[in-house]
């Protein structure tokens, strides 16, 4: 009788093919091979991420289902499809792949998690996150003896137990930033709450998954166990002594604006994959060794924020979404089968929403924490996600987990993340201030006296300087309390799978709250307005908000509204270059500035930076600018003429005040048909009122000076404005009425900016002023300022300079 033969194991890949010219298949080696995983699970995880964008999933929830789906789930299910595109023996290298990528993820997870927070946690917080960990690991073990019973008989008991807590407790930090942060709930006590709770409950975390490690090892003595135990510690107390001495001296030696020398990265990450080895060998898991180094990287300068850039898009972006795909060929729903099998699922997602949700309020509810708050904290505190998946393929890769096991788990960690965000939205609104109670929504008011809020809007350090210049002429007189100023610095959040160092950046910057002035900070932005603030008689608030482009009105609008401006001053969306002419910064920011102007609860101005007293702070001693208005009537022009009179109120500051009339021999004609169709009856009156009041002003102020023009005709206008191009900055009306400007509303490339505007930055005008562009607040904008604004979005961005 012939023996059976032995299996024959399959032949290694080799790394690149010679070509199909050749006859070799591409998919037959491992290079084209793992090109073509990587951009399926690209192209799928992305589409998946944009149809799940109304429902303001993570992106997290998106690379979790593709990588479901590309398993034995759905398309795996065809024999053909698994055998040619993830053969088994192209599983080490994508398994290899993605747990590079997740070295260095785990390595930015560390950097952005910062140690002195959480010796700052405040004792409620960490009230909350004891017992978001306790109550859910209980009822995991209790879960545990279930699922022994049944579907994961024969498993060693002690690594099973602490596995089922640890997975069944974990919050993902870096997910529940991201969710924060497009729920635009970082602002509130709920998203400052929840942050500090879920970074201990990660720090918890991390400690008790290398404990289930540690307990799961295969060695038959407890003494191993021990042994990895105590030598995993002696690491990170080695770790602890030795790295930040080193990573703080190459910090010192990074300066603020330049560029980081390459060295010190390269340093820093070889270090990485050294930790991820050694605590690999001592048989922890080599991602432990990567996030201690990240937790240890000092967190202020720019090293920190340069390590990010570096690593975060390609791991992100290319790496990471292996690790789901791994996953997810490890993930098969068809092994849940059954009733006893579903009923298990049920109980897991169950009993995993119930600890974390339940044990959160009551201890939120004992903190004397509103009901509301409350159950939002819970749901919060429950999202999973990636952090959750190294739990479980740790588990499954040390055969604490099944295959069944697996699968249930990793559907209760997608659960738990898909239903975070549409309850938080249905269950929680932040509640907002009487409208009774927003009076002063414009400069132009009857007392003078009162103090004036204004929020002033940037995204760049390049606009600071102008617009601490601006703050200082804008204080009027010497008192404290005159003007008060909320410095706003605008930041995208991208697309980028972790947004916690744009959180600790929030916070270094006065949010989640409004900076009272006890942060200082090395942050510059910060360092400028407080130096401002100190030396001048200003009270100033900086802060940050973050936000995807396409909303970034609604936090400028609703920080408007809370502390209840009387102005929004937003930056142009194009840059002056050496020649004079402008460059577009970037599309997006036109958008911005539009939607605020259709939306804004107060006046609105747009300032067209070209660098108001240089590059520099001026002293309020050393102040002495020319501030020109180009006066023509209407709403927006007689806001911009108050906001003119405050600034002539600073012992530096030379206002001129020049008002345009249209010569009576021309009165009457084509012009004064576009008159009526351009201006309210009652504008005319008005408009002689506050011409009258300044006339009135200036026999009293020297420092105020007014002339009136007659022209005929918009070129007659052109060359009159174009003899007072000799200032430092220009004050105009968005919208300015009456029969002069009549003849120049024509469209124009940058309707935000108004006639007059545009005119001031067209190539033919030449001059070194700054613009500010002011539209009053109304109930309701004009037909005309409205129509203007739309046009300019369905035309936009096809004009270039």
């Amino acid at each position: 009788m012939a023996t059976p033969a032995a299996p024959k194991c399959p032949a290694p890949m080799k790394a690149t093919s010679n070509g199909v010219f050749q006859g070799d298949d591409p998919l037959d080696y491992a290079l084209p091979l793992a090109i073509v995983q990587i951009c399926l699970v690209l192209v799928l995880t992305r589409v998946l991420a944009y149809l799940l964008r109304p429902l303001r999933q993570p992106r997290v929830v998106a690379e979790i289902i593709g990588g479901i789906l590309l398993g034995p789930s759905a398309l795996g299910r065809s024999e053909k499809y698994l055998h040619t595109i993830f053969p088994p023996k192209s599983l080490t290298v994508l398994d290899t792949l993605a747990n590079f990528g997740l070295i260095f993820f785990l390595f930015l997870v560390g950097l952005e998690l910062d140690p002195k927070s959480l010796r700052r946690t405040g004792k409620n917080a960490l009230c909350i996150a004891l017992a978001g960990i306790s109550f859910p690991f209980a009822l995991g073990i209790g879960t545990s003896f279930a699922l022994r019973a049944t579907i994961s008989q024969g498993v060693n008991q002690g690594p099973f137990l602490v596995f089922m807590g640890v997975a069944l407790s974990i919050t993902a930090f870096p997910v529940l930033a991201r969710i924060l942060a497009e729920l635009k709930l970082l602002t509130t006590d709920v998203g400052r709450m929840a942050m500090s709770a879920a970074a201990v409950n990660d720090v918890a975390a991390w400690i008790l998954l290398a404990l289930a490690i540690a307990l799961s090892g295969n060695g038959s003595s407890p003494l191993i166990s021990l042994w990895v135990l105590l030598c995993g510690s002696g690491f990170v107390l080695l770790c602890i002594f030795i790295g930040p001495p080193i990573f703080k001296w190459m910090a010192r030696r990074c300066t603020e604006g330049e560029p980081v020398d390459e060295i010190y990265v390269c340093a820093t990450l070889a270090a990485v994959l050294a930790a991820g080895f050694v605590t690999d060998t001592i048989g922890i898991h080599a991602l432990f060794g990567a996030f201690v180094l990240g937790v240890l990287v000092p967190k202020e300068g720019p090293f920190a924020g340069a390590l990010v850039e570096k690593v975060e898009d390609l791991v992100s972006g290319l790496f990471l979404p292996l690790y789901f795909v791994s996953s997810g060929l490890k993930t098969n729903v068809a092994t849940i089968q059954g009733a006893q099998s579903w009923g298990l699922l049920v109980l897991v997602i169950f009993t995993s929403c119930f600890g974390k949700i339940v044990g959160t309020i009551v201890v939120s509810l004992l903190c004397k924490m509103p009901i509301q708050e409350a159950l939002t904290l819970g749901f919060l505190m429950n999202t999973k996600g990636l952090v959750e998946l190294i739990v479980l393929n740790i588990g499954r890769d040390r055969g604490v987990l099944n295959d069944q096991t697996f699968a249930i788990m990793v559907l209760m960690a997608l659960f738990t993340t898909f239903i975070t965000t549409p309850i938080v939205i249905s269950i929680y609104k932040p509640a907002k201030l009487a409208v009774t109670e927003y009076k002063h929504r414009t400069i132009e008011r009857k007392d003078t006296s009162k103090q004036v809020r204004m929020l002033t809007c940037f995204y760049s350090t390049r606009n600071i300087p102008t617009l601490i210049n601006l703050i200082e002429v804008s204080r009027g007189t010497a008192k404290k309390e005159g003007l008060r100023v909320y410095a706003m610095h605008l930041m995208e959040l991208s697309e980028r799978s972790s947004a916690i160092l744009m959180v600790h950046k929030v916070k270094r910057n006065g949010l989640p709250f409004w900076n009272k002035g006890e942060v200082s900070d090395s942050n510059q932005v910060v360092v400028a307005f407080e130096t401002f603030e100190h030396l001048s008689k200003v009270s100033i608030r900086p802060t940050t908000a973050i936000s995807p482009m396409n909303s970034m009105h609604e936090d400028i609008i609703t920080s408007a509204e809370s502390k209840r401006v009387a102005m929004i001053i937003l930056p142009f969306h194009k840059h002056q270059r050496l020649d004079g002419h402008f460059d577009t910064t970037r599309t997006d920011l036109r958008h911005v500035n539009r939607r605020v102007l259709q939306q804004a609860p107060c006046s609105v101005g747009i300032l067209v930076d070209r660098g108001l007293g240089g590059a520099s702070h001026v002293s309020a001693s050393n102040v002495d600018f020319t501030i020109t208005i180009l006066f023509f009537g209407g709403h927006d022009d007689r806001e911009a003429l108050a906001y003119g009179v405050r600034m002539a109120e600073h012992p530096g500051i030379t206002l001129a005040v020049v008002r345009f009339v249209v010569d009576p021999e021309v009165a009457g004609g084509s012009v004064k048909l576009d008159m009526n169709q351009n201006s309210s009856p009652e504008t005319q009156p008005q408009d002689e009122v506050v011409i009258s009041g300044l006339k009135q002003r200036i026999s009293k102020d020297g420092s105020i000076k007014y002339e009136e023009r007659t022209v005929k005709d918009a070129a007659e206008t052109f060359e009159e404005i174009k003899s007072y191009n000799r200032c430092n900055l220009y004050l105009v009306g968005r919208m300015p009425e009456g029969q002069v400007v009549a003849s120049l509303n024509k469209k124009s490339e940058c309707p935000e900016l108004g006639p007059i505007g545009n005119l001031l930055i067209s190539p033919e005008f030449s001059t070194t002023a700054s613009i500010l562009v002011v539209q009053q607040y109304r109930s309701q904008l004009s037909q005309v300022a409205l129509s203007s604004l739309e046009e300019g979005e369905s035309s936009d961005g096809n004009v270039s300079n």
